[in-house]
């Protein structure tokens, strides 16, 4: 077996950039709106008490600024001046006030109107297409984009100390009851960082103790000999973890409010309690990938609504050579609904670009029996903050799949407790056609909402 020794600088090295990537992410992390929408609606009075502290006149010096409301600051600065100087609320006392918001998605929305607006500060919705009444359009021979009317934009007019009055805390509450983990993922509400910003995508996190029930020992394909390890060799406890992220490459496309995605996903399975083979990596997955979605809106039974469209594309390796080689492209449709506390998003895929040849054939032709046509992501809030999530893959044709169960808690700022169930095909990709249940616990180190 090829192992990988780490030395000490090495492994230093990759602990320093996991943790540069971690302070991104949680610099960067979408807002987890629950707590603060279950508070409002057992407290409704809470915002207004909230707003009555902050309308205190607070002196602040820019170089007392944090690095994150610095680049605020400077965003607010180019925003026109009134004629009026008089009627101008005072950037600086609104800015520390939307800082001082105890409430991410109160925070947030805070940080969007006035990063985002003109004097008064103000921030527009993004206008869903009404899906329905656009195909009937269509079907009845009269083409058109029909468009969802949008809320109220949002005013922040300040009081006479130039901070947060109870008139702005009532639009910003407002505001924040809007945000779902759906729309706070996909900007479906609206814009809310900027473009190349970097924000969570998959979840990332480390789980230091998973276990594969049924290891596989004797990974191979239609196409590639089988390639044999002992127990010893690849141990069934391992340390399992995972980093993603995306970007914004574009806002606004095609004359609506689609977006531009790239992102990125790495899963690594590294064999730490394997002492005697010094500890290698197992394996590597890697998945860049590039989408848009758009921000649509449509009734769905049981009180469900279609909140996003989109499309993309993704390519899925292992880095590995020769008989351990897996590799595979995808184009795939995807959706957003929700029922309340319930996002479902399905995807279909099929496959592109497929790289085997007469010289080199293809590494896993029989990949699609294993993975199916699509999955479906799921994520469920519960009351105590936490949720339950998941991904489910089938091919009814096989009948192969898998199902994977996660559930994680809050523990803290950008730090939950994550357990994971995972069980059927393709729990990495040199694995693709190897059935196993394995179970990890560890952490969650970003404010992932299961999507």
């Amino acid at each position: 077996m090829k192992t990988t020794k780490l030395s000490l600088s090495a492994l230093s090295a990759s602990v320093l950039a996991c943790s540069s990537i971690l302070q991104v992410q949680q610099a960067h992390a979408v807002p987890n709106p629950v707590s603060f929408i279950e508070e409002t609606e057992n407290n409704p009075d809470a915002t207004l008490t909230q707003a009555a502290v902050l309308t205190t006149k607070i002196e602040v010096h820019p170089d007392h600024l944090a690095p994150s409301d610095e680049a605020v600051s400077e965003t607010v600065a180019t925003v026109s001046q009134p004629t009026d100087s008089a009627q101008k609320p005072d950037r600086e006392a609104l800015l520390v006030s939307c800082s001082t918001l105890t409430q991410d998605a109160m925070r947030l929305a805070c940080y969007d109107t006035l990063a985002r607006g003109d004097v008064p500060n103000t921030i527009e919705n993004k206008r869903p297409i009404r899906l329905g009444e656009s195909i009937w359009q269509t079907i009845k021979g009269n083409p058109q984009v029909v468009y969802s009317d949008t809320a109220p934009s949002v005013t922040l007019s300040g009081d006479a100390q130039g901070g947060l009055s109870d008139e702005d805390a009532k639009n910003i509450e407002r505001v924040a009851k809007q945000y779902t983990p759906l729309s706070l993922s996909f900007d479906l509400d609206r814009n809310n960082t900027p473009l190349w910003s970097t924000r969570p995508h998959n979840p990332m996190y480390i789980l230091p103790l998973f276990v594969n029930g049924k290891p596989n020992r004797h990974p191979s394909t239609p196409n590639h000999e089988v390639k044999h390890f002992t127990g010893n060799e690849f141990q069934a406890p391992e340390l399992k973890f995972q980093l993603s992220f995306k970007v914004k490459a574009a806002e606004d496309l095609l004359g609506t409010d689609a977006d531009l995605w790239v992102g990125y996903t790495q899963q690594s399975h590294w064999q730490v309690y394997n002492e005697d083979n010094s500890r290698p990596f197992r394996v590597h997955d890697y998945q860049p990938e590039i989408f848009l979605t758009q921000p649509v809106y449509s009734d769905l039974p049981w009180g469900g609504k279609l909140r996003m469209i989109g499309a993309g594309a993704v390519h899925h390796s292992n880095g590995e050579s020769e008989n351990l080689s897996r590799s595979w492209n995808r184009a795939y449709l995807m959706a957003g609904m929700e029922w309340g506390r319930l996002t479902v998003m399905p995807r279909l895929w099929g496959r592109i670009l497929k790289e085997g040849n007469d010289l080199q054939p293809d590494d896993n032709p029989d990949i699609l029996d294993y993975y199916g046509y699509g999955d479906v992501r799921y994520l469920y809030q519960l009351q105590d903050n936490s949720n339950v999530s998941g991904t489910v893959r089938y091919n009814p044709k096989s009948g192969k799949g898998a199902l994977q169960l996660d559930y994680v808690r809050p523990l803290g700022k950008g730090v939950s407790g994550y357990v994971q169930l995972f069980q059927g095909y393709g729990q990495s990709l040199i694995d693709y056609n190897h059935e196993s249940t394995g179970i990890g616990f560890g952490l969650m180190l970003n404010d992932w909402m299961g999507l």
